[in-house]
Order: C-alpha cells, then structure tokens, then sequence
C-alpha cells in the first residue's frame, strides 16, 4: 500500500487512523498516495494557531515578517527537481509546473518585496490622512489597520497545489495570521510535499502554518468572529460555505474565488493580416492547454467579429491541431493530462450541455491521439473548440472546467460588452485591438462584470504576462458567478487580513498610538540639531525650528534665469499683476523649497546619508518679493532597514511666512545611519 499523506497540526505530524482514499496519478491511474483526516482534531489545530502561532507572528514586524517570507522562498527555489517530478503525476507539463511551482515562490518573493518597500517596520498600518474634527485641531480622527487575533484557512484548489497555496499563505503571515491549508484531494500530495519542506526549514514560527490533509468537515464549526476562510473551487461548494451558521451569524468572514466563464474579445478592427489577430488566436490556444485549461482564468468564451469569425475558427483550429496530448514527461508533449479521470468525466458533460447550441469545430471529447500514454488509464482529453449559434445560452452558463473554449460572434462592439456580462461576473477579460476608441468602450463596458483585464496590442504584447496569469501586485478575483472576492494585489491583499479601525483622540494620543508624529502633539526640543542624530538617537517628535531668510526680487530673478523657469507670474509684472491668485510677481515654489532646505540642513558630515524624495508638497500661501520665511523640521516616523546600516526618517517639514502664514507643506526622506 502507497503512503498516507499527513496533516501537521498542533506541532506534529499526523496520520490518520483509517486506511484512507487512493488518490490517483493523472498520467497513469497508478495510486500516488492515499488520504484521511479521521482523528485529526480540528479544535485542536485552531487553538494552537490562536495560542502559539498568532501571538509568535505579531511579535514581528512588518519588514521582518516579509524577510522570513524571502528567506523561505530562497529556501523552496533552491531545490526543485524533485517537485516537478511529483508535479507530473498531477497531469502537469514541465510548463505548467513553472506556472504551479516557480509561480508560487514567485509569489513569496513579491510579497516580500512589497512588504518591506510598502509596509511600514511596525505592526500597524495608517489609511489615509487625518481628519480634522474640531476647530482647534485638539480632537482629530485616523484610520488605522492593526492585525486580527485570529486563524486564516485557506481550502484551495486541485489545479495549482503549490501557488495555490502560496499566494495565500503569504499575505496572511503578513497581516500577523497563522494559516491552517486545505489542499483539494486530488493534488494534495504535491502541497504536502512543500508544507514538509517548509515546516523542516524552521523558517516560519511554530504555529504560523498547520496542513489538513483529507476531509476538512467541522473545521468551520471552530471557527470564530476573528477567523477568515479563503475558498477557491467550485460556486456549489461555495454556496454550502456561505450557508454555514459561522458564516452567516458567527462573524466568520468569507473570501470565495468560485467558477468564472471568462472571455477573451476580438477588437471590430482587427484583420486577419494584422498582428492582433495572432495574438488573439495565441492566446485562446495558450488558456485551452496550459495545465490542461484547468485554470480558473481560462478563456472559455471566445467573443469575435461576425465578420471574421471563420478564419478566426480556423486559425485556432490549425494551432490545437499543433497541440500534442500525452505525458508530460515527454519533452514533445504540450498537454497532458487533466487531474483525474473523475474530472475529465466532469468536462465530458459540460462539452455535450454545450453542444446543446453550438457545433465542435476541433476536437473529440471521446477520443484523442496520445503521445507515451493509455487513454484508458490516464485523464487525457482533446482540446475542444466549438462555435455557438447566435441564440445560444450554455457558454454563458456552462464551464467546462479543461482544455475546451467556444468562439461567439457578435456584430457591433455593444454587443459584444452584452455577451460578456452574460458571464454574469468573470476573474479575468480581455480584449485584443489597437484601436483606443474600442478599448475604452469595451473596458468600461465589461469592467463591472470583472476583477481584472488585459488589454492586449502589438504594443505590449511582447512584456505582457497573458491573459490567464494573476499577478502578486494586481487582484485576483471578481463579482457575481466568479465569487465576489479579492485576493492579491500586493498590499491590498495583506490589508484584506486586517482590521480597519477609525480611531479619534488627541494629536498627542494619535502619535502615542500610531507610531507616527501627528500634526499639533508635542515636539521634543534640545540643543543637538536632529541631523547630528543617528537613527538610534533620534526620537518621533525631534525637531528644529530654522531662523528667517527674506526672499528679494533678485533671488526671483536669478532663479528664473538659472532655471529656465520664465513663468509670467515671475517674470512679468503686468501680467502677474493681472493674475487674481497672486496681484504681483511671486517667487517660483521650488525657490521656496530651496530656500527652506538652505535653512533647515545641517551641513556639515553626519549620519543624514542622503535626501531620498519629498512627499505631499503643496503651496499654500504665495511668496512675494520682501516676504521672510522660515521652517520647523519635525521628526515624523522612523524607520530602520533590515540587513541595512541605515533606515530612512521622515520629516514633516512647514514653511510659514513672516505673519505665520503656511507657504509650503510637506515630507522630506531622508537616510540616516543607524549608528
């Protein structure tokens, strides 16, 4: 008898007592493995992600959650030869495993990325600016985002069993959650094969990721008001979840990615001889085949001009014919198998609901040519194209979940937006034209009804990811019939963990609370000016108050010379005179900063680095010639780099005028060694 996969849960390797189901490889119906969670204790699991993998992840920081995220993901890269040969036992080509395998660390490392260069080194996160709720700035309002106490399951997939899991894991460990993973049956050997590695790395803390390998029944009944559930797999078992009592009255949140019948449309401008024809047929091909169409993205509708609509039958007809079936390990092989033959059955039905109302024009859902493969044993099925009639319903409806795509004609570029909201809401759309007029209409047409499109032309097709790759920085998701979810899109995705809070309070409080000097709270005065402090020694709330400088008519003069920057307003007196803003010649606003950065630096060698950008900067108050201005510099937030010397300070810089006017506003960066 084959092994029996194991759950890690509670700090320990389980095995069921039960001899468990066969799970079948997809290539050869030989048994891989077999599965059972009977004995797992589900209570068991949940509390020790709450009581020990919780608290052990919010102890961290944002930029050292993210560093462990690359450390693993350095770790996963560094051996993957034997993953790719389990992977083919799922039906996978070495190509899909690419998307599968290096795609999921992939994803770790984004989100690392992402972390450190968009998260702040800390564990709350500001939205927003402040909100003024009293005349006298003493009572002000803040959005924040602070981390949940609770576990983030995540039931995933049979199609993608490593990115599956990945793409999830890695914005909850970010948000401070541990996760307990769900893999779908029929690949779990695949994610059990990665969580091994992960848990033997000792990278993540103990906690932060537990595995239930086998039936996850009961697991929603533990769960509570700060736990969350991210689904992806099919609308029916969805609507099972959101009918669960938790779900409903618990509190328990629910991120569904369910079935999508998503579209791929032929601009009304494109000819058989243009560029965006091929990349339009290319790319039907390319969803149709890889991982065997078994990719919740997958172009299912395939929307074209009237017009066209037979060579564009053809041409994509002579392109599968090119497709050769068989195994993967072959190296001549470009599909190969579905995951099970339980699955094929599955997109045997769907191709004959849609011949209800449309013909195939390639394929045989019945019959196909094998390259080193039993069509008995193994899921193998042809790639399937047909074209559906004007009146017909079932491709709107019916998602063939494999290797199978029909073409629908439409006459005018309204029509085409209709025919892709009968999806009824799609993850993914595009369309393929160079004519800017009919990418507008079209995406704005199709945009309430999709979580993301590709716009694809000569221009961008050479860099373009294609029409069925989520990426780690966009959302990954959509309305109506694909579940109503997001996941991804960088950072969004960790804050979709989070809890946003509207916090009102003092400046004082506000500072204390976020980490971050508020405008109005205390300012710690001394004698050492805050560029002779290191990182270690300066403190939110450091700063300096600058003396005056009076702004001439001839710095005016000389800067619009030495810039080039002969604007009216500083250059001409009649004209600026005649301007209703300013009555006069005023000085450039960026003489004004210039001037500032000349009264606030310390010039001398010292731990400021270098000036690394200015944020929100606005003018508020016009400089006139004979006006004095002057600038408080206030420590504003503090943070250290990981694996740096150096961390970078923001400072909240105001320029007023000699009646303490504000003239200019903003936020200087700067890096500043540590010690």
């Amino acid at each position: 008898m084959t092994a029996l996969l194991e759950s890690y849960a509670a700090g320990r390797w389980f095995r069921a007592r039960a001899e468990g189901e066969p799970l079948l490889d997809a290539v050869t119906g030989e048994e891989v493995a077999r599965l059972s969670s009977e004995g797992l204790d589900l209570r068991q699991m949940t509390d020790h992600a709450r009581r020990v993998g919780g608290p052990a992840i919010r102890e961290l920081t944002f930029h050292q959650r993210a560093l462990l995220i690359k450390e693993l993901a350095k770790h996963l890269s560094a051996d993957k030869d034997s993953l790719y040969e389990l992977s083919y036992r799922t039906g996978a080509t070495k190509r899909d495993s690419m998307v599968d395998i290096d795609g999921g660390f992939g994803t770790l490392f984004s989100f690392a990325s992402k972390g450190v260069r968009e998260l702040p080194n800390d564990i709350v996160v500001l939205d927003g600016g402040l909100e003024r709720l009293g005349r006298e700035g003493t009572f002000l309002g803040q959005h924040i985002y602070t981390s949940r106490p609770g576990v983030a399951v995540q039931i995933n997939a049979f199609n993608f069993p490593v990115w599956g899991m990945l793409e999830k894991l890695a914005p909850a460990f970010l948000a401070g959650l541990p996760s307990i993973v769900k893999p779908a049956s029929q690949t779990s050997y695949l994610t059990e094969a990665v969580v091994r590695r992960i848990i033997s790395s000792g990278i993540l803390p103990e906690g932060s990721l537990q595995l239930l390998s086998g039936s996850p029944r009961g697991l929603l009944d533990v769960l509570d008001e700060q736990d969350s559930v991210a689904f992806t797999g099919s609308a029916h078992t969805a609507g099972i979840l959101r009918n669960h009592p938790n779900v409903q009255h618990g509190g328990v949140r629910l991120q569904v990615e369910a079935d999508s019948l998503n579209c791929s449309i032929l601009g009304p401008d494109v000819r058989p001889e243009d560029p965006e024809f091929d990349l339009f047929v290319k790319g039907v091909v390319a969803e149709m085949t890889v991982k065997a169409g078994q990719k919740c993205t997958a172009i299912r509708r395939a929307i074209v001009p009237e017009q066209i609509a037979g060579e564009v039958t053809d041409a994509i007809a002579a392109r599968l014919a090119k497709i050769t079936v068989g195994n993967p390990a072959d190296e001549s092989v470009r599909m190969g198998a579905l995951a099970s033959l339980g699955q094929r059955d599955e997109v045997r039905k769907a191709v004959e609901s849609l011949r209800n109302s449309a013909e195939i024009v390639f394929g045989d859902p019945n019959d196909v040519q094998l390259v080193d493969a039993d069509a008995e044993r193994g899921a193998f099925l042809s790639p399937v194209l047909l074209r559906a009639r004007a009146d017909a319903t079932e491709p709107h409806d019916v998602e063939p979940f494999g290797p199978v795509s029909t073409v629908i004609t439409y006459r005018t570029t309204a029509e085409a937006v209709e025919l892709a909201a009968r999806g009824k809401g799609s993850l993914v759309g595009s369309v393929v034209t160079h004519d800017p007029a009919v990418a507008r209409q079209v995406v704005l047409g199709v945009a309430p009804w999709h979580g993301r499109i590709l716009v694809l032309d000569r221009d961008d097709a050479k860099e373009s990811t294609g029409h069925g790759s989520p990426l780690p920085m966009l959302v990954h998701g959509g309305p109506g019939r694909a579940g109503g979810g997001e996941e991804l899109g960088g950072v969004r995705g960790v804050l979709h963990h989070m809890q946003r809070t509207a916090i009102q309070a003092s400046p004082d409080m506000l500072t204390a609370i976020t980490g971050r000097w508020t405008t109005g709270s205390q300012r710690l005065a001394d004698d050492v000016h805050p560029f002779r402090k290191s990182l270690a020694e300066l403190k939110i709330g450091d700063f300096v108050e600058s003396g005056t400088r009076q702004v001439t008519l001839a710095d005016i003069d000389h800067f619009a010379e030495f810039t080039g920057d002969t604007f009216y307003a500083h250059t001409d007196p009649e004209a600026a005179a005649a301007n209703p803003l300013f009555g006069g010649i005023v000085a450039h606003g960026y003489l004004v900063v210039s001037l500032a950065a000349g009264l606030f630096v310390e010039p001398n060698p010292g731990p400021v680095l270098a000036n690394f950008g200015v944020d929100g900067l606005r003018f508020l108050t016009p400089v006139k010639a004979g006006d004095t201005i002057s600038v408080t510099l206030t420590v504003k937030q503090i943070t250290p780099r990981s694996n740096a010397e150096y961390g970078e300070v923001r400072w909240d810089a105001v320029v007023t005028n000699q009646d303490g006017d504000p003239v200019a506003t903003y936020d200087v960066l700067t890096l500043v060694a540590k010690n």
